[in-house]
């Protein structure tokens, strides 16, 4: 065993969280820091932001989870990516950037994590941005994380866009600012037809500090306790053991799975879990693993009559060369859109606050069920989540092993809201589609086709067909120490009943936050930065 080097700090998981944590405590150039990363540092195709779908069951960039059979998902092991290379997932994603809405922090708030309400991380959303209308006081300018709204013009766009406003929608400038709902163009993590992953945007510049030490391809064993502190970390890598120790930190961002999944392996978690796998309980701490969220999604494919809008022409056969040689020349067309062009956050009930259903529009169709090509006739698909599902399910480990892969139950559609709302914003999709705007683009509905019709009918199909937005959160989640049977952390994301530890990702989000996940998660290494620094 190698005992190593002595660090400052030292950061478990290179993704989101990791990589702006990463450069901004090694900002001041005066602490000495770790960055450990299971993946590799990078993939050829990493940089296209079409890579989420050429790289979405890729062994060497992705972890290729699958999730447990349950009645949620009609007994299917539902597929599960995440990134393996620096940037984790924001390197394989779809790039939808959302930042949430106010409701969602002020919830987190509420339950007492203070310092976490909308009036705390607004501040943050815009030290990160450097979107490309921002500097207005609401939107960053600047920041280090680049966004531009989708350019890609179409005629379909336009007719959706007519479409919800006449099923009694309405359009949005945009949904990251004080009002989420609508109809709007995606924002999206892409600058000049590149992915704007955390790897690029936060890690490479921070690389070039000689205070930061990247390790690549290096696979957590289990933090190293003394007592009730942490003091470092065991990895492998290149089939050699090897300790890193800490004089101040260790900081899991390991994301919504690998995070848990390191604290049951280091004798951290729920006693009855640790000891099934004959695994020594060093601290009981019922809620790691537990409190685990994502988005069920369901989607609907519709034939499109209208020649030259999908890009079901546009990006197959001697077109899709085409389409190489525009992005090679400006930057555009079918390999640099994110995985919705245009995006819907809708109520499905008028007395709702705000919108509890968000809907992707999309220019093409691909195949079911493992979606990896595109359709050979022309179409379209939209396709519906729930916000805020109320769902619970978890993540455990099933061996000592950190190389098996744990158990993932997500437990979708156990709440019977959230049943509810999936079947509405299901029938939703359907309205948009249909209105008149569309008459000159909308063929037949090829999947599931028009035989399915009633509340029951679409649920259980949606049971049958539907799989993960890939926006797990919650299995570490944060909560005061009052609460600590309930949570993970507390609200400086140090982990309840011990010492030189804390978690910095999605996992420790109290809630899901109204949208896709990415952008919270960034928010969160960069407050864990400054959570940190303010206490040096």
């Amino acid at each position: 065993m190698n005992e190593g080097t002595q660090y400052d700090y030292i950061i478990v998981g290179a993704g989101s969280a990791g990589s702006a944590l990463a450069y901004r405590l090694s900002e001041s150039g005066a602490k000495k820091i770790l960055l450990l990363e299971a993946g590799k540092a990078s993939h050829p195709y990493s940089r296209l932001p079409v890579s989420f779908g050429l790289l979405i069951d890729n062994p060497a960039a992705n972890w290729r989870y699958f999730s447990e059979p349950e009645a949620g998902t009609a007994n299917r092991a539902i597929p599960v990516p995440r990134g393996k290379l620096l940037g984790g997932s924001s390197s394989i994603n779809g790039l939808v950037y959302v930042r949430g809405q106010t409701l969602d922090y002020e919830t987190w708030a509420q339950l007492g994590c203070r310092g976490w309400s909308w009036s705390d991380v607004e501040p943050l959303f815009q030290r990160m941005e450097n979107y490309e209308k921002g500097g207005d006081g609401v939107r960053g300018k600047g920041g280090a994380l680049s966004v531009t709204e989708v350019p890609d013009q179409n005629p379909l766009y336009d007719a959706l866009f007519d479409a919800a406003v006449e099923a009694g929608y309405k359009r949005n400038a945009d949904y990251n600012g004080p009002d989420q709902e609508g109809i709007v163009k995606t924002q999206a993590t892409i600058w000049n037809g590149r992915r704007m992953s955390t790897a690029h945007c936060y890690l490479r510049p921070a690389m070039k500090r000689t205070n930061l030490h990247v390790v690549t391809e290096a696979l957590t064993l289990g933090l190293i306790l003394e007592g009730r502190r942490c003091v470092g970390v065991r990895y492998t890598q290149g089939g050699r053991e090897q300790e890193a120790r800490s004089g101040g930190e260790v900081i899991l961002s390991a994301g919504a799975i690998g995070s848990p999944q390191v604290l049951e392996l280091s004798g951290i978690g729920k006693g009855e879990v640790l000891r099934e796998h004959g695994i020594e309980v060093l601290h009981e701490l019922p809620a790691v693993g537990e409190n685990f969220r994502d988005h069920i999604n369901a989607r609907i494919q519709w034939k499109v009559t209208a020649p030259g809008v999908s890009y079901n022409e546009r990006a197959q056969g001697i077109n899709l060369v085409g389409q190489v040689l525009r992005y090679l020349t400006t930057g555009g067309g079918f390999i640099s859109l994110p995985s919705a062009p245009l995006l819907a956050f809708l109520k499905t009930r008028p007395e709702l606050e705000t919108p509890d259903v968000q809907l992707h529009l999309v220019p093409y169709a691909v195949k079911d069920p493992k979606r990896r090509k595109l359709h050979p006739f022309p179409g379209m698909t939209v396709s519906c989540y729930q916000l805020r599902p109320e769902s619970l399910g978890s993540i455990h480990i099933r061996s000592s092993d950190p190389r098996t892969q744990p158990a993932i139950r997500f437990n979708f559609l156990g709440n019977s809201n959230d049943r509810e709302t999936m079947v509405a914003g299901f029938k939703m999709m359907r309205r948009i589609v249909q209105a008149s705007p569309m008459d000159i683009f909308r063929g037949e509905e090829y999947s599931p086709g028009p035989g399915v019709d009633s509340d029951q009918e679409i649920e259980n199909w949606i049971r049958e067909n539907s799989e993960t937005a890939y926006h797990p959160i919650g299995t570490c989640r944060m909560g005061p120490s009052s609460r600590a049977a309930n949570a993970v952390v507390d609200e400086n994301l140090k982990v309840h009943g011990l010492d030189g530890l804390r978690i910095a990702d999605a996992s420790i989000f109290p809630t899901m936050p109204s949208g896709n996940t990415n952008a919270p998660s960034i928010m969160v290494g960069e407050k864990c930065a400054d959570l940190i620094l303010s206490e040096r």
